[in-house]
């Protein structure tokens, strides 16, 4: 009985394990994703994204 506790244990810390790889992957693209929208409307219009202050 010791041994299939274990082994239950074993695969459930694996699995979920393996889920939280999936979602921090899928936020990764999604943060890179944004960043390279932001770049690239940033390289387009530069005064939409960074405008200046006025002093």
């Amino acid at each position: 009985m010791r041994f299939f506790m274990i082994t239950l244990l074993s695969f459930l810390l694996a699995s979920c394990s393996t889920a939280i790889a999936v979602a921090d992957a899928a936020g990764t693209v999604v943060v890179y994703g944004v960043k390279t929208v932001v770049n690239t409307v940033d390289a387009i219009t530069p005064d939409i994204v960074n405008k200046k202050k006025k002093d």
